[in-house]
């Protein structure tokens, strides 16, 4: 029963103020104003600080691991543990050890991801083309930097770039690293922030550097001469499409197609593929041509397996007899990742904004970072040769009247006045004066004097060099002109990735699928299939065999169906039905033996429609022992024709049994016995050839004999012959519950 309402009069009065100030609380606020002051600062945190690279070619993540292990003096010398190296890199990169080491698997050259690693690496850093193989962690792996890194972190003591605190403000950190080459276009680059996403894809070293000094040469080149087109560092072959490239170029979006490499080998009728697209893996491709395998499309290959090894990646296709490599492969391009497309966006931060450039604008946004660069560096210089020269200057004055400095020095009472009376006795200035009194007595000799004196000289003139750099923009070029030369000889290397042109590929013209339809199919006790239309069938329905010869099964299904075949030598074939061609019931039909190519004298012995490898199967054997194998286990990948050890040989095969849910099964004997038992007893193996479980325990001169679903059995009395447990011996058959006690009955 509901409570009255109290009247507002009687309601206790709340004196808690707080209580009353929860309500108060409660503002109003429009949407667009929360997102503004809450969503924006995180978004533009994670395009600045974390998924947009920037001119230098790296993502605050990878500038910050570059430099601690080139803080770490891992230049030279040995490698070092990568779980040190993780260590020290928190002391820049806050977001855990697990992403630092991600990161550096990225960069490293065991991983394989750049076509110019940075990271020297040693132990298992995993395949960027495999999707499945995972990196050893860091405790068990070593790396160090590579040569070309000292490109990376040329001069970079000499104020080229900017440092910033790291996020406690205990240390420093470059705000960008003084590339020598122009990154950004060698190492590729993916990242997805708030609202927009980068994907940069690499060009050779030696084409970019070639690429940049035409462009210092002349900004209105043409960059497709000598920039030929992306480089990918697990090769492949780049179908080129001349517009795209341009498009690419120009605005910094479009894609390019990639597609696998392959060799024939004739002497064992396969092909080998050993390179594919950079934005695939070896597990996609094996999935989709079993996919293409299983849907009947790709009826040419007879197996297909992974055999990459230490040597490298090798995906190797078994073919049919008779099959043309060329054309199959084409198809396979068509129709699987062997043929895959690569976006490109080249999202790049400049000042501290996200921007969309092409490769022309990179160029020259590189370019006028990089000048900015070298002249912060030549200043650097030309500063640090002024400092010199002047401290020079006063050694100079003081020198050519040694005797006065020593005069001033002893007769200065207290030593905070030396400096001071060497200021007023020569005039020179305080940084003068302190370089003077720190010289040692063996150094006022004349000889030293007169080193001093010409080195005053000769530093005249380098600052006047340094000083015409500064002012010389031809001359700054040059500079930069040169570093490149010399990146692109110590470290440029052939392309990867091949360049073919779309005339020179035959297209592929897809054959018309055959028409899937229901079908009855039957096989007999010697081995003989048919497949036979329901139409057909109508038409005539009495089936033709051979004298002695009789039905052992028969299913409804579909022309494109997959059927096993189990035979008496412990081996299973594999095949579909669109393998055989529709009969009539008066013909004979296909020898499975001779069809399907078996062994001398082997038999079929039963047959299952796999369908999505669901259920299970059950093998009786002479012994008393029964196996049960999840239909799964003869689930391949590959379209393998043939699968030996399909059970086991240690006793005679009797009886096979295909269940979908558990039920009951009568067991026979030759004794004769009987029992009932549930299939749930008997528990799943791992492997298709185990012994199984013992089920019916019998006397030394007999033997199972057949197995039954107990519907389908003459059994009256169940209670007699059904067993809680096994194995069992059962119970002796009454004879009005055999088979033939029900056939006299019927007469």
């Amino acid at each position: 029963m509901a409570k009255k309402k109290q009247p507002e009069e009687s309601r206790p009065k709340v004196n808690n103020p707080n209580v009353l100030g929860l309500h108060a609380a409660v503002v109003e606020q429009p949407i667009t104003d929360t997102l503004e002051t809450n969503y924006m600062p995180y978004a533009m945190s994670v395009i600045v600080s974390r998924a947009i690279p920037e001119i230098d070619g790296f993502k605050p993540s990878h500038r910050k691991l570059l430099y601690t292990m080139y803080k770490m003096g891992l230049m030279t010398g040995a490698r070092t543990k990568s779980a040190n190296i993780v260590g020290q890199t928190m002391r820049l990169n806050p977001h855990g050890d697990a992403a630092i080491y991600d990161t550096m698997v990225r960069l490293s050259r065991g991983y394989g991801a750049l076509l110019t690693p940075f990271v020297d690496s040693k132990g298992n850093f995993g395949k960027t083309y495999s999707r499945d193989m995972s990196w050893a962690a860091p405790r068990y792996t070593e790396a160090k930097l590579t040569p070309i890194c000292a490109e990376l972190f040329r001069d970079i003591d000499s104020d080229t770039v900017d440092f910033v605190d790291n996020y406690d403000n205990t240390m420093k950190e470059p705000a960008l690293l003084p590339t020598t080459f122009p990154n950004i276009l060698v190492s590729a680059n993916s990242g997805i922030a708030v609202g927009m996403a980068s994907q940069f894809c690499g060009f050779n070293l030696k084409e970019v550097c070639d690429t940049t000094i035409a462009y210092l040469k002349n900004p209105n080149c043409d960059l497709t001469e000598t920039l030929l087109a992306p480089d990918f560092p697990t090769g492949g072959e780049l179908i080129c499409d001349p517009a795209a490239i341009r498009e690419i170029y120009e605005t910094g979006r479009g894609s390019v197609k990639v597609r696998a490499k392959y060799r024939y080998v004739k002497a064992e009728n396969l092909i080998e593929i050993y390179e594919i697209p950079y934005s695939t893996t070896v597990e996609a491709i094996l999935d989709k041509v079993a996919e293409l395998i299983k849907a009947g499309k790709a009826k040419e290959i007879a197996d297909m397996r992974d055999e990459t090894d230490l040597s490298g990646l090798k995906l190797a296709i078994d073919l049919k007899r008779g099959v043309d490599p060329d054309k199959l492969m084409a198809k396979l391009y068509k129709q699987t990742p062997l043929e895959d497309s690569f976006s490109c966006n080249f999202n790049v931060l400049i000042a501290g904004m996200p921007r969309v450039l092409g490769v022309r604008q990179l160029l020259e946004e590189w370019a006028a970072w990089r000048t900015e660069s070298v002249r912060r560096r030549v200043y650097f210089v030309l500063k640090k040769k002024k400092d010199k020269l002047h401290l020079l200057k006063g050694l100079k004055r003081i020198l050519l009247d040694i005797d006065k400095a020593i005069k001033i020095i002893r007769e200065t009472e207290e030593e905070s006045e030396v400096i001071p009376n060497l200021m007023i006795g020569f005039g020179i200035d305080q940084i003068q004066a302190e370089y003077v009194a720190e010289i040692k007595l063996r150094n006022i000799n004349k000889e030293y004097i007169l080193k001093r004196t010409q080195e005053t000289d000769a530093l005249r003139d380098e600052i006047d060099d340094l000083e015409d750099v500064l002012n010389s923009p031809k001359r700054l070029k040059k500079i930069i002109v040169d570093e490149l030369n010399e990146a692109a000889r110590k470290y440029g290397e052939p392309r990867r990735t091949s360049i073919v042109y779309g005339h020179e590929i035959e297209p592929y013209v897809e054959e018309e699928t055959a028409e899937e339809y229901p079908v009855h199919i039957f096989l007999s006790r010697e081995g003989y299939f048919k497949k036979i239309t329901p139409l057909s069938l109508r038409m005539s329905s009495e089936q033709k065999f051979k004298e002695g010869d009789g039905l052992r099964q028969s299913f409804d299904t579909t022309s494109a169906a997959e059927i096993m075949f189990f035979t008496d030598r412990c081996q299973v074939y594999k095949t579909r039905l669109t393998e055989f061609d529709d009969t009539k019931a008066s013909v004979l039909g296909d020898y499975l033996p001779a069809k399907l190519g078996m062994d001398a004298g082997e038999n079929v012995v039963y047959a299952v429609l796999p369908g999505a490898y669901t259920g299970a199967l059950l093998f009786f054997f002479e012994n008393g022992k029964a196996a049960r194998v999840d239909l799964s286990a003869y689930k391949t990948t590959s379209n393998r024709r043939k699968l030996t050890g399909a059970y086991s040989d240690k006793s005679p095969l009797r009886c096979i049994r295909r269940i979908d849910g558990d039920q009951e099964l009568a067991v026979y004997s030759t004794e004769p016995r009987c029992l009932i038992f549930h299939t749930a007893l008997l528990a799943p193996k791992t492997t298709r050839t185990t012994q199984g479980v013992a089920v019916m325990n019998m006397k030394p001169k007999y033997h199972l004999d057949t197995v039954k679903p107990l519907e389908e059995t003459a059994i009256t009395n169940q209670s007699r012959y059904r067993v809680r447990a096994v194995p069992a011996a059962g119970a002796l058959l009454r004879e009005a519950d055999s088979e033939e006690q029900q056939m006299k009955l019927l007469d």
